[in-house]
């Protein structure tokens, strides 16, 4: 390879790239769908053979000959060197490693459990967050909340080993770190990245701040004043999810009674007897409905949609392209509730996604950035109104308008509350990648910048015996996190856009695209786009504009804001 030129290079290491990547995914699916020693050996080891070719690669296209490269060959130069969240050091025995720790620590986060205080029943992820979603009692909230978290403190102990392998394999490409590595697959200078993210946060952070003072408020007059504090961070168990992400479930506690939604879609659907199944062919039937493909048959062979009864899994849900091409699945406990119905919506996005760009060439197979990839789904589950529900017969009849503020605050509870959360996790590890923040300060900064951003608190001081960053899925498993925070971003922006062109005229929040062939096409031809050009030429095929901004988001909760204002008047706000 060495000895090619640019365009013959990239065609050879295409070639065997696909091959590695599609042995790492079908290693890594028997991993996560049946998690024995044997199978986490053979998934560590075909993502460490990825990970040595991948830097391999990255190192030898900074050394074909300089001269007239084609377009195409220069992006695809570029995103070489940003297409895994990490990079192997060239030493073999510490490339095996680092991929072993990883996959270890997935491990041992799945295998996490936790027994109640009065009971005797190891419970999983899943079942305490139902306590917490469920209880109302703070003793008990406050049990599962720090017994879960306990995951973290056997994770500590290969973490930090982690962050230096994944830093030595970054450096040997010339990134300053990890945290600059993840920062530099945005188009854009990894520190100008950081001030266009800053900018989002700040247009957000006002309406962020008077939810929280009206959840705060809320609370404590549930909870009381010894609990819930007038003006300061809002305690974390209290919040209805397991790291205070978002925050719907405690909706009944904080919504006045003339703010009712007027539905409940959880109910609606156990109501129905819907399974598992039935629950992914709603969202299927959305995606056809705007012009795109049924999923293809293997999808429903081969996908996990609950949890097996005789072996232990990855529950956290994830979509995925084994082939890269059209072997598509999802894997996701899923439980009939109308999280769950969103959350397939979501997924399949992903799965959308990774069909339309299956054609271009194996570097080009991925979303524009990935904030692009996260936001699909969630775009088209911003469809997911009471009118689509009525539509397809989940809702005998639309309510009136005069519900409108208890579907956007519950909206908000969702997704308002997430995005400081969004932030925080990368946030967080880019000053550990970078050494920032040592390994003796791990808990107390994570706490900091929750606190910061967030305005919560733990239920109880914690100190650095433990780990509560790796009681958050993303952390252990070299996820990285503010994909997510984008794409909170995102998704209005698009809504906003094929709202427009579907014709739909009314207040965005009432907005569906279900049905619209025409914003299908719209959306289509940047799915199409992959990751071939640049995220702003891919953003302006889908909105018309070229820059992020949060309009969409705030014309979307503008009726809320000046509710909420209201319901804010003599209450403290900020923390």
């Amino acid at each position: 390879m060495p000895g090619d030129g640019p365009a013959e290079f990239f065609r050879k290491a295409e070639a065997e790239l696909l091959d590695l990547s599609i042995e790492a995914q079908r290693a890594d699916w028997v991993y996560a769908t049946y998690i024995t020693p044997d199978s986490e050996a053979l998934s560590s080891r075909a993502m460490a053979r990825l990970l040595e070719a991948t830097a391999r690669l990255a190192k030898e296209s900074k050394r074909l000959p300089a001269g007239a490269w084609s377009r195409d060959d220069a992006r695809k130069a570029s995103l070489l060197r940003v297409s895994l969240p990490l990079l192997a050091p060239s030493d073999p025995a510490e490339s095996e490693r680092l991929a072993g720790i990883v996959a270890w620590m997935q491990g041992e986060y799945a295998k996490g459990r936790h027994t109640p205080a009065g009971t005797s029943e190891p419970l999983t992820l899943e079942a305490l967050s139902r306590i917490l979603t469920e209880s109302r009692e703070p003793t008990v909230l406050e049990d599962v909340w720090t017994g879960w978290h306990r995951v973290g403190r056997t994770i500590r102990s290969k973490f930090t080993e982690y962050v230096d392998l994944a830093n030595r394999g970054a450096r040997e490409l010339e990134f300053a770190d990890t945290g600059a590595m993840w920062r530099s697959k945005y188009d854009m200078d990894p520190d100008a990245f950081v001030k266009e993210v800053d900018r989002l946060w700040d247009e957000v952070w006002p309406l962020y701040r008077s939810l929280h003072a009206f959840v705060r408020s809320r609370l404590r007059s549930v909870y009381g004043p010894d609990r819930v504090p007038e003006s300061g961070p809002i305690p974390a168990h209290l919040l209805g999810n397991m790291w205070a992400q978002t925050w719907e479930w405690i909706y009944p506690l904080v919504a006045p009674p003339e703010s009712d939604d007027g539905f409940d879609l959880t109910k609606l659907l156990v109501g129905r007897g819907t399974t598992p199944s039935d629950m992914v062919r709603y969202a299927e039937r959305f995606f056809v409905s705007i012009g795109l493909d049924p999923l293809p048959a293997s999808f429903w062979e081969r996908s996990m949609l609950s949890r097996p009864n005789d072996r232990e899994v990855v529950c956290h849900a994830s979509a995925w392209d084994i082939d890269f091409v059209d072997d598509l699945r999802i894997k996701m406990c899923i439980e009939i509730t109308g999280e769950d119905f969103q959350t397939i919506h979501h997924e399949l996005g992903h799965n959308y996604y990774q069909r339309a760009y299956a054609r271009l060439p194996f570097l080009f197979r991925d979303s524009a950035h990935d904030g692009f990839h996260e936001a699909v789904g969630d775009t088209i589950g911003l469809s997911v109104t009471p009118g689509y529900l009525a539509r397809i017969g989940l809702l005998p009849e639309v309510p009136d308008d005069s519900r409108d503020i208890g579907l956007l605050l519950r909206r908000a509870l969702e997704k308002i509350a997430f995005l400081p959360f969004g932030l925080v996790i990368d946030r967080w590890r880019w000053s550990v990648f970078s050494g920032e923040i040592a390994p003796s300060e791990y808990n107390r900064t994570w706490w900091a910048m929750r606190t910061r951003y967030q305005g919560v608190a733990p239920p109880a001081p914690r100190d650095e015996s433990e780990f509560d960053p790796g009681a958050k899925y993303h952390v252990p498993a070299n996820v990285p996190y503010l994909r997510y925070f984008l794409a909170h971003i995102l998704q209005f922006q698009f809504h906003r856009a094929l709202a427009k062109t579907a014709g739909f005229s009314g207040p965005l929040h009432r907005a569906s695209i279900f049905g619209s062939r025409d914003a299908g096409q719209r959306l289509g031809r940047m799915l199409a786009m992959g990751s071939s050009r640049p995220w702003p030429e891919a953003l302006e095929a889908a909105t018309g504009d070229r820059r992020m901004d949060a309009a969409g988001l705030l014309e979307y909760f503008a009726p809320l804001r000046r509710w909420l204002d209201e319901q804010n008047r003599g209450v403290p706000v900020g923390w």
